[in-house]
C-alpha cells in the first residue's frame, strides 16, 4: 500500500567523505549512519573507540588532506559513508505533533556552508526538521557535516519534489507558515502566535520565488538597521528560530 504524504524525493546513491573531528564522531554515533571507511592519523585515532567491522586506515595529515576538498580542515579524520535514508514529509509533521517546535523550509539555498550552519542553529533551538526542494539544494556532503558540526546527524532533512505542494501539506498539519522577505509589512515578531511556525526562507540576494510567496500565510522581516540590506540566509535562519523560541 502507498504511504500516505509528500513523497521524499530519490536522489542517486553516493558516498560522502565527512571530515573533521564533529562530523566524522556524530557519524560514528548515529545508528542510522552506514560508515564504510575510516582514514585516521594515528593521533587522532588515540582514544577512539570505532566497530571493529570497519575498516581503518592509518595516513599521515599529508595524505589525508588529498582525500578532502582543498584546504579542508580534516582534523586527521576523513571517512566515507552512505547517505542516510530518504524522510517522509508526513512521518515528520507527525513527530512533531502535540508541540511547538518549528519547520525551517528552505526554498533554493543552494550554499552546503549555509545549509550546514542552518542545520546547527536547527539544533540548536530544536526545530522539528528542515525541508528542501531536491533538484535546488546540496546534496549531503563533507562540506555540509563539518559547517552542521555534527548536527546532520541529530536534525531530521526532508527533500521534496516539489516544494509548493509541500507548503500545503504544511499548512494541512496546522503550521502558520512564515515567510522571511525584506519587502514585508510587518516584523517576524509582530506575526508570531501561538501556532506551529513553519519558516521559510529563500536564497540570498534572489530571496523566495514569488510562487513559494504565495505559499505562506504571511511574510514578514527582520528588524535590522538600513546600515545593512540584508543578512546571510543562515544568520537569519539563526534570529527566526531564536524569536521563535523565545515567544510568549
Amino acid at each position: 500500500m502507498a504511504k500516505k504524504g509528500h513523497r521524499p524525493s530519490k536522489a542517486a546513491p553516493s558516498r560522502p567523505r565527512f571530515y573533521g573531528r564533529h562530523a566524522v564522531l556524530a557519524a560514528l554515533a548515529n545508528p542510522e549512519r552506514m560508515v564504510r571507511k575510516l582514514w585516521v592519523t594515528r593521533e587522532a585515532m588515540a582514544g577512539l573507540d570505532v566497530p571493529s567491522t570497519l575498516p581503518v586506515t592509518f595516513a599521515d595529515a599529508a595524505d589525508l588532506a588529498r582525500l578532502v576538498p582543498g584546504d579542508a580542515p580534516h582534523q586527521g579524520m576523513v571517512a566515507e559513508v552512505d547517505a542516510l535514508e530518504d524522510i517522509w514529509l508526513g512521518d515528520l509533521i507527525a513527530q512533531g505533533e502535540g508541540d511547538r517546535r518549528p519547520l525551517v523550509v528552505l526554498d533554493q539555498v543552494t550554499d552546503p556552508h549555509n545549509v550546514g550552519a542552518i542545520l546547527r542553529s536547527a539544533a540548536a533551538f530544536d526545530a522539528l526538521g528542515i525541508v528542501t526542494q531536491d533538484r535546488h539544494a546540496p546534496p549531503e556532503s563533507g562540506t555540509v557535516a563539518r559547517s552542521a558540526a555534527g548536527t546532520l546527524e541529530v536534525v531530521p532533512w526532508v527533500r521534496v519534489v516539489n516544494l509548493a505542494r509541500a507548503l500545503d501539506e504544511i499548512a494541512e498539519a496546522g503550521f502558520w507558515r512564515i515567510g522571511l522577505s525584506g519587502h514585508a509589512d510587518k516584523t517576524l515578531g509582530e506575526t508570531l502566535g501561538g501556532e506551529r511556525i513553519a519558516l521559510v526562507l529563500g536564497a540570498e540576494g534572489e530571496g523566495m520565488r514569488q510562487n513559494t510567496e504565495a505559499h505562506c500565510d504571511q511574510l514578514a522581516k527582520l528588524p535590522i538597521s538600513d546600515k545593512v540590506e540584508s543578512l546571510n540566509v543562515s544568520n537569519a535562519a539563526a534570529i527566526a528560530l531564536y524569536a521563535v523560541a523565545t515567544r510568549g
